[in-house]
């Protein structure tokens, strides 16, 4: 069943965006009576569909049990990369369970962006993460912070780790044995070649732990999956 995001409830009904009435019309060709999922607030509710080909109308009929996860909240801190790892990256993890996405500036990142395209960028990455979020079922959507410095992370809470290829025995497995009662989790990777020894060091001083993944070298792609994966076995239940 087609799930949508709704930001705006008025009496028993939704308020949908043009984008999404586009696509329950155009793409989906949804009948009247037809049922969808709207999201709302966190909540998920079975509505129906009225007068589809004019003025849409998207009807209440119940609210959905809530399905409660226990994992923590978890940042990912990512480099930006080629268009086609950067959807994968937001696609994938957004399915895993991310809560929020820093994009950063890195020295080898291979992408240099203007200022002025940050915005257009960002709007793109909000989308990806919208579509993932409705196929994965889930109540929420990621967000996805502004573009940041290594120095602009300072202030984050919680547990801060930046994985790394230097470091040899902090592995990831013994840190998940520190955070099972912990609230926040933030991840940082570097680009294709890794992060700068002085970014490391730098992000080392405002309070990142040093990890490795272990022995194995993966494609920058391949991190946050591996990450996400890991602490979604670890805190299942």
């Amino acid at each position: 069943m087609q799930r949508y995001f709704s930001k705006e409830k008025i009496d028993n009904r939704f308020v949908l965006s043009d984008d999404d009435i586009y696509h329950i019309r155009t793409v989906m060709r949804m009948k009247d009576n037809d049922e969808i999922i709207v999201v709302n607030d966190k909540k998920a509710y079975l509505c129906c569909l009225e007068n589809v080909k004019e003025n849409i109308g998207i009807i209440i009929k119940k609210e959905l049990e809530k399905i409660d996860y226990n994992t923590p909240e978890i940042t990912l801190i990512v480099p930006i990369l080629k268009e086609q790892k950067m959807d994968l990256i937001l696609q994938k993890s957004t399915e895993l369970g991310v809560s929020k996405i820093i994009p950063i500036l890195t020295k080898r990142s291979i992408i240099k962006l203007k200022p002025s395209d940050y915005d257009k960028k960002i709007t793109r990455w909000m989308r990806i993460v919208k579509e993932a979020s409705e196929q994965s079922h889930r109540v929420d959507i990621p967000k996805i912070n502004d573009i940041l410095t290594i120095k602009e992370l300072q202030n984050l809470e919680g547990f801060k780790y930046v994985c790394s290829t230097k470091e040899k025995s902090k592995n990831i497995k013994l840190v998940m044995k520190n955070v099972k009662n912990c609230d926040r989790i933030n991840l940082v990777m570097g680009p294709e070649g890794g992060l700068d020894e002085k970014e490391e060091t730098e992000l080392n001083k405002i309070g990142f732990e040093s990890i490795t993944l272990g022995s194995r070298i993966m494609r920058v792609e391949t991190v946050p999956l591996f990450l996400l994966s890991v602490i979604n076995y670890e805190f299942m239940e």
